[in-house]
């Protein structure tokens, strides 16, 4: 199995527990890799057959940007099941970045995967 990637995907959000989470948009950043067989789009060369990664992206941005979780976990968890369900992605992995959170780290987030992991 292939894996195709998207790195450095940045989406403002309302995320968060406390009071001025939920007023004050917050970025996080995503990078996710998607189990994708693209043997037969390298064979016809035609999109028909490849996980148009420009509308994976826009459909994530757009639900992370409407969305207005508490938790990070459940963001995370949203996404993946996202991908999964309406890309018919077997295995995703992402990593979820919330820069800021932590005053004494750069970074800060969870890293999950979903599905079969490809072989």
């Amino acid at each position: 199995m292939d894996i195709i990637f998207l790195g450095g995907l940045e989406v403002e959000t309302i995320i968060g527990i406390y009071d001025w989470e939920r007023v004050t948009r917050q970025t996080v950043a995503l990078d996710i890799e998607m189990a994708w067989d693209i043997r037969r789009a390298a064979e016809t060369d035609e999109i028909q057959y490849a996980l148009d990664y420009k509308t994976v992206s826009q459909r994530i941005v757009a639900f992370v940007e409407a969305s207005e979780f508490l938790l990070v976990e459940k963001l995370i968890s949203e996404i993946a099941e996202l991908i999964r369900n309406e890309f018919n992605v077997p295995w995703v992995k992402i990593t979820l970045n919330k820069k800021g959170a932590i005053t004494v780290a750069r970074d800060v987030g969870i890293i999950i995967e979903r599905g079969v992991r490809p072989s």
